[in-house]
């Protein structure tokens, strides 16, 4: 039998939440629950999880809103929105917020734990195939400990500022699409989010000062492309 993977679960509703928790822990998964979004995000920071299945509308803060948040810490980490919500806006919500999956109570739960075994299947396939540190020119960036280093000098980035420019680095000399960045880790593409990426742009720019050969171009209407030599 495979190793236990942590799930974080969020559900208000603690007859139907209590039940489908100790469903997942008979097949084999480790369940954070909590039943209120409130202390959600700060919950979630605290631990280290495999896939979030979140309800959408919750008591204070709602799942899409908490999403949110965890995809602008973790842009990898499979989520599935549960809600009673069937309406197709809501739907496409989810999915423009970075939703791995949406599924519409009621629902059977041995569709649920198939869609979550894909999905963790998937994330361990993208996990093994990516890198955990970049040499970009005379740098050295580690994505998981976010941080850049040229000799003994650290800078250490944000969640959001690392995840840009691990994507840059995955498109090394081929055009990141300026709406795949805005959707992976903002989980928008409107005016301010725009504006906001530029700003994440010009800081990492400076961040290599030090080293002629890394450019990061703004290619007009599209996105950017990053170069370097090593």
């Amino acid at each position: 039998m495979s190793s236990p993977k942590s799930i974080f679960f969020v559900e208000d509703d603690l007859s139907f939440g209590a039940v489908l928790k100790s469903y997942l822990e008979i097949c084999n998964h480790k369940i954070t629950w909590l039943s209120d979004g409130k202390h959600a995000v700060s919950a979630f920071r605290e631990g280290h999880y495999d896939l979030c299945l979140l309800d959408v509308m919750l008591p204070n803060v709602d799942g899409f809103a908490i999403g949110r948040e965890i995809r602008s810490m973790d842009i990898r980490i499979p989520i599935i929105y549960l809600t009673a919500k069937s309406l197709k806006e809501d739907i496409l919500e989810g999915y423009r917020l970075g939703a791995d999956d949406y599924i519409v109570k009621p629902f059977d739960a041995d569709v649920l734990i198939y869609k979550i075994a894909v999905l963790l299947k998937r994330a361990e396939g993208e996990a093994g195939n990516s890198n955990q540190q970049y040499r970009i020119g005379k740098y050295v960036f580690d994505s998981r400990l976010r941080e850049v280093k040229l000799g003994v000098a650290r800078q250490l980035l944000s969640p959001k500022e690392a995840a840009l420019l691990q994507l840059l680095c995955e498109h090394r000399n081929e055009l990141l699409p300026r709406e795949l960045a805005l959707k992976r880790i903002w989980g928008d593409d409107g005016y301010f989010t725009t504006r906001s990426m530029d700003v994440f742009i010009t800081k990492l720019r400076k961040f290599f000062r030090e080293d002629p050969s890394v450019e990061i171009r703004n290619i007009h209407g599209s996105g950017f492309i990053m170069t370097y030599n090593n």
